[in-house]
């Protein structure tokens, strides 16, 4: 498992740009990467997606950044945190995030698990020890695993693999604003750079 899980770590890196400090205006191209068939969005919403696995320290450390943007957020903006599945390693992590999701444990175990993970040093990779460390946090062990492998966690994560697909993501993390623009890093710039797009899109939407 070891020597998946270093190989699978080697992916999430693939797309990670450094993005440091910059000015209020940020460039295509360099802080952030413009599709070149955008996804279509109607509605009133802005949507934002986080794509990220539990076993990629890039996403570890964005995370605290994307948590705290999340709670000031602008009201017209819908954010979906979205676990890869780009390979089998990240699928099991995938299922086992939806299917906490729909028994409505999400928010109590998102960054326990990144700890678990990255500061416990824990191997949650497989279905096996994910029920086990979510029946730790109260999930009911029985009903996880009826649902890790049921047709609306599995409708979950093709989704995850088309979005991933029609991005065209190679790697983890990454935010994907509205379809259009995705941008890569891990530091506390990452959030700023989603909210120059947001506005951006806004202006678009005039």
């Amino acid at each position: 498992m070891k020597r998946i899980i270093a190989l699978t770590g080697l992916a999430c890196a693939i797309g990670f740009a450094n993005i440091g400090a910059q000015a209020a205006n940020y460039v295509a191209g360099k802080d952030y990467r413009v599709l070149d068939n955008p996804e279509k969005i109607s509605g009133d919403a802005i949507i934002v997606r986080e794509f990220f696995w539990y076993g990629c320290p890039h996403c570890n450390v964005l995370n605290p950044h994307m948590e705290k943007w999340a709670k000031t957020k602008d009201k017209d903006v819908a954010f979906f945190k979205t676990p890869a599945a780009l390979n089998p390693v990240w699928e099991a992590s995938a299922r086992g995030f939806y299917a906490a999701q729909l028994l409505g444990f999400e928010d109590k175990t998102h960054d326990a698990l990144f700890d678990a993970v990255h500061k416990d040093g824990k191997q949650l990779f497989d279905q096996s020890s994910l029920s086990k460390w979510y029946a730790s946090k109260g999930v009911n062990e029985k009903k996880f695993n009826s649902l890790y492998n049921s047709f609306a966690v599995g409708t979950k994560i093709g989704r995850s693999q088309a979005g991933a697909k029609r991005y065209q993501l190679s790697g983890v993390p990454a935010v994907v604003v509205q379809g259009k623009y995705v941008v890569t890093g891990e530091s506390a710039t990452v959030p700023k750079v989603v909210d120059f797009l947001v506005d951006k899109v806004r202006a678009e939407k005039k």
